[in-house]
Order: C-alpha cells, then structure tokens, then sequence
C-alpha cells in the first residue's frame, strides 16, 4: 500500500487559503452590488492576495480544543477583514503613503483616498456584523470575542494605540519597551487574539484559554520582527510591497534598535517560547507549532 505524504505547512496553507476564501467570497457583497464602488474596492484588497494566517490561526487554535471547526470558520474571516482593513489605511498617504501591496496597487491608488477610507470601514464594519450574526458557535462566546476583539484593534494596548505610538516614534527616540509596545500593539494583538477566539469559540477551560493566549502572544511578537527583518533584507518583487521604507522613513523597528543577527535570534526565541506553551497538546499541536515556525521563516 502506498503511504500518504503528509503536506508541508506550504501545501496546508493553500489548502486553507482557499477555504477561507471561499468564505470571504460568500461574506462579501458582490462587487456590482449598489453602491458598487465600495464593494469593487473591499474585494480588491481583501482578493488581492495574502495568506490567511490570522483565520488559519483562529481555526487551527479551535481545532487544538476539538472545536467545530466549520462553526468557526465564518467567525475566523472576521480576522482576515480587519487585517485588510488596517492595511487600506495603513497604506494611506496621511500615514504610510504606498503605492503596492501584494504586489498590486493600494486601494486609496486604485479607487482614490475617499473610497479606500470608506472601504476599510466597511470592512471593519462587516467583521462585527460576521462575528455577531446567527449560528455557532455560542451567543455567549460569540459575545465575549466581539468584546475582546475591539479591545484588542483598539487604543489601549491594541493596534490602533500601536499605530498611533509608530506614528508618533522615530528610531531614534524608541527604547526596547516602546518597541515591544508599539509591535505587540499593532500587529502582535490581532495575531493573540485570532488564537485567544479560537479557543474561546472551542467552550477551553479558561487555563486553556490562557495557554493559547500565550503561544499566540508571543507568535505575533515573532511575526512583526520577522516582518521588520524582511523589509531589511527582502526585495520589493518578493515582498510585493516597497522594501527598505522602515529605514527610509526612521521607523522603530528591531533590526533599528537591535540589528539583524540579534533580531534573529529574539524571533526564533520567541518561536520557541510559543511552542513551549502548548506542548503538552502533544502531536495535537504540531500544526500550530509548524504555522509559528512559518511565520518567522518566510521570505515574504
């Protein structure tokens, strides 16, 4: 009998790319719905590539605790949207001013600033109204994730307090804890929270909860530094976004405060760290374990 490969963490995630697009695809007005201008643009950003992680992560944490992971899988697009919706206006001229992401125009270039502002609403809009819209899993659960979530997108320790701390903090001013606020914040808390509500839609004991928390925590931390190394040392081509703009614009990043050998090492630290967490799931957690290991090996 021939022996079935298992997929390397490549091949699992186009496989899962393309059931949470499925998804998305359902979630989403269609683009010649009236006012078509504002769907046109809401898919372009959300279609124009991306790997899905933060879902994966939200389905992959519920999985772990034997959730239902269909039940999730419509609650975990609600990650995807407000990711794009922070890359829209991320990518606005009033704040980062690029021209590409995923290697394609940026909406405010492709649709004009007013519409790009209105579709990252509308996305963030539509999040809230997924993950509180009728179905599993529990109304309760349902309740406490939508909370957490805006907390964890908001000013207090969430990714608009870290956007606005980036904004405000060049390289030059940044000590290691505003960095780690400013990372943390702005991309770590909607990676945590992504794992944190998978858990949570899985009915987890609440030290549960907290492990995976923890691995998520830590995972996100490990993404944004790795996220600060590709910028550094990645292409333009490969990232499909201007490389080099952290350094060009005196951003505070930890290749700035640390240099690349030792941001390298924090990652891999971090990595580790996070797979401690939830190693006593046993080969249950293998694939979360091979997602964190992804994230801060990627090459783009």
């Amino acid at each position: 009998m021939t022996a079935i490969r298992a997929l390397t963490i490549r091949e699992y995630l186009d496989l899962a790319k393309e059931t949470v697009d499925d998804e998305l695809n359902g979630l989403l007005p269609a683009a010649d719905e009236f006012p078509p201008s504002i769907h046109a643009a809401m898919r372009h950003s959300v279609f124009a590539g991306g790997k899905r992680l933060r879902p994966v992560l939200c389905i992959e944490a519920g999985k772990l605790l034997e959730g239902d992971e269909q039940g999730i899988l419509a609650r975990a697009c609600a990650f995807e949207m407000v990711h794009t919706y922070s890359l829209i206006h991320d990518d606005l001229p009033a704040l980062d001013n690029d021209d590409l992401r995923r290697g394609k125009p940026t909406c405010h270039r492709a649709f004009g600033e007013a519409i790009a502002i209105l579709a990252g609403d509308a996305l963030l809009t539509l999040a809230f109204e997924t993950l509180l819209s009728p179905g599993p899993p529990s109304g309760e659960a349902k309740l406490r994730v939508a909370c957490e979530l805006a907390r964890a997108i908001g000013t207090r320790h969430g990714m608009v307090g870290g956007q606005v701390a980036d904004l405000e903090s060049g390289a030059e001013q940044v000590d290691a804890a505003r960095l780690e606020y400013i990372h943390s914040s702005k991309t770590g808390a909607l990676i945590r929270m992504a794992v944190r509500a998978g858990a949570i839609y899985a009915k987890a004991s609440e030290e549960e909860v907290a492990r995976l928390t923890t691995f998520g925590e830590k995972t996100g931390l490990a993404f944004q530094i790795a996220d600060d190394l590709l910028d550094e040392t990645g292409s333009t081509q490969a990232l499909g976004k201007t490389a080099g703009k952290d350094k060009e614009q005196h951003k505070a990043t930890y290749p700035a405060l640390y240099g690349v050998d030792a941001s390298v090492r924090r990652a891999s630290r971090l990595v580790e760290e996070a797979c401690e967490a939830i190693d006593l799931y046993g080969s249950r957690a293998q694939r979360l374990q091979a997602l964190a290991h992804f994230l801060v090996e990627r090459t783009s």
